[in-house]
């Protein structure tokens, strides 16, 4: 019985050992790919914003001004080389249009107005306190930086999809395809990606490194969006946060997003 009992252990302590092993080749060979692009996190220059807690307003009665504008969503797809693929099931976003009953589906009551509940909001990462994206990645390409802002590291990426699946806001693209081919038009100074990674929107970090505001911010006509440092209150957007009611999405889930609305 002892006899038996010492193989069976040293069986299975081999067959760990090989399940580890091949673990370790398979993320070394993730991370080794010749195609790989850099890290989304660039460092700090001399300008750059410096915040401890970034966050983002969307007054999506601004936007009701401009029925059907994109242009948050064209110039961040632009300056992070999103593509625009032609299937529907394929399609890669970092930020887009919800309607409100979808994006705030215990915000909804019987009595309110249709045109509140069809109205389009836009949607992006949440850049959550507490993400459950962060939590189940399980080789840490998505972590959560000290100022907030949940990253991607497309090296360390295996597309295993757990953060996909474990983000409640559906925040998260997985590349089926090749999504180069499918570039109107390319930023060079961001990174391409290539097939079997996931992405997400990044608060535009690169720009905060060279001391601009989010693309999306930049873009927006009718100044629907505030971006700025939640910690610090003499920001603008703690100020406008002061002044109105603003909503965030299924705050029952306790992961405490930054990204907040006024409808």
């Amino acid at each position: 019985m002892d006899g038996n009992r010492r193989g069976f252990l040293k069986a299975a302590g081999f067959t760990v050992l090989a399940v580890g092993t091949g673990t370790v080749s398979v993320l070394r060979s993730a991370r080794a790919r010749p195609d790989a692009p850099t890290p989304s996190s660039q460092p700090a220059g001399a300008n750059a914003l410096v915040g401890k807690r970034w966050g983002l307003l969307v007054d999506t009665t601004r936007c009701k001004a401009r029925e059907g504008c994109q242009d948050c969503r064209r110039a961040c797809h632009r300056a992070h080389n999103v593509p625009d693929l032609p299937e529907p099931r394929h399609e890669i976003k970092w930020i887009w249009t919800e309607r409100f009953r979808n994006t705030f589906p215990d915000a909804e009551h019987e009595f309110m107005a249709p045109a509140i509940l069809d109205r389009p909001v836009a949607v992006l990462c949440n850049h959550c306190e507490n993400p459950p994206c962060v939590r189940v990645c399980p080789t840490k390409a998505t972590w959560k930086r000290p100022d907030g802002i949940v990253m991607m590291d497309w090296h360390r990426c295996i597309g295993c999809r757990f953060c996909a699946v474990g983000c409640p806001y559906g925040a998260r693209s997985f590349n089926w395809r090749d999504p180069r081919p499918f570039l109107k038009e390319q930023n060079p100074d961001f990174p391409t990606r290539y097939r079997g990674v996931v992405e997400k929107c990044t608060f535009c970090d690169e720009r905060l490194a060279r001391g601009l505001l989010p693309a999306c911010v930049v873009s927006c006509k009718q100044k629907a969006l505030t971006f700025g440092d939640l910690a610090d209150d003499r920001s603008e957007i703690r100020r406008l946060l002061a002044s109105v009611r603003a909503l965030r999405r299924k705050p029952a889930l306790g992961t405490m997003p930054k990204v907040f609305y006024v409808v």
